[in-house]
């Protein structure tokens, strides 16, 4: 199938950024995780596959519930923490929206935030809808839109430096998006082909620290991190300076930085 701009630059973000996610933003994408596994019947015996997996988290829940998982992403460096992550798991390399497995070959399918980093989502959907057997079921998570308060913090310090997105960061197709709302997710799942579709919100603080949540973005992790590496060393540090300025709004005492965050959970049977 074919792969967009989206999709490459995609793959460029996240080439090698494995320990950076890991120490950084792997922590708040693993909060949906019981979630997402309950929303796809995942329990012992469950033949399940995680798509995106990064880091692993999901498919070593599901190995710790008796399932049998097999994990896949589109790149190395993940693939390699995943295997440590979720020993009992198989994981492979593979991305969306052409997976090597049979029609029918799984009982549940998850994707957690993973729809977020493919140029094609509704192909995407549609894969994921036909590796899963008649009857089974799929659950994915998004982002929600707009973003939390907690979630748009580094945005708002890239902001107030006067700075953009890169021409080099292509972004979504507009005939590709859709609205990351429950019922815009929800219809998205509907459309290809899902049944009994169900959207929920998500919505948690997520603790950190200032440190740990700069250190993501500062080693390029995601699209802020490519925006950061963009840029020369004083423009950084001048988004940086704006960041430490925005954090007084979400430290608590103690230093903890207290992040409100909000995630669409949605599911549906093949």
């Amino acid at each position: 199938m074919t792969v967009t701009a989206f999709d490459e630059s995609e793959r460029r973000a996240w080439a090698g950024k494995a320990d950076a996610y890991a120490g950084s933003f792997a922590k708040l994408c693993a909060y949906p995780v019981p979630g997402l596994l309950d929303a796809a019947g995942v329990e012992a015996g469950t033949h399940v596959l995680d798509v995106g997996t990064g880091t692993g988290t999901a498919a070593a829940t599901a190995c710790e519930r008796g399932a049998k998982v097999v994990a896949v992403d589109a790149e190395p460096a993940m693939i390699a923490t995943a295997a440590q992550e979720a020993p009992a798991a198989e994981v492979r390399l593979a991305a969306l929206p052409d997976l090597p497995f049979d029609d029918g070959a799984f009982d549940a399918v998850v994707g957690n935030f993973v729809l977020n980093h493919v140029g094609r989502p509704r192909a995407a959907l549609a894969e994921l809808r036909r590796v899963t057997r008649p009857g089974g079921r799929v659950a994915v998570t998004i982002w929600a839109v707009p973003p939390a308060p907690g979630q748009a913090l580094l945005g708002r310090a890239v902001q107030e430096a006067g700075v953009g997105r890169p021409a080099h960061l292509p972004a979504l197709a507009p005939e590709e998006d859709f609205p990351r709302t429950e019922q815009g997710f929800a219809t998205l799942l509907g459309d290809a082909g899902l049944r009994h579709v169900v959207c929920d919100i998500l919505e948690w603080d997520h603790w950190t620290t200032p440190q740990e949540w700069w250190s993501g973005p500062a080693a390029g992790v995601a699209t802020i991190g490519q925006i950061l590496k963009s840029r020369p060393p004083g423009v950084v540090e001048e988004i940086r300076g704006h960041f430490v300025a925005l954090c007084a709004e979400f430290v608590r005492s103690g230093g903890a930085l207290v992040l409100p965050h909000a995630a669409l959970l949605a599911h549906g049977r093949v």
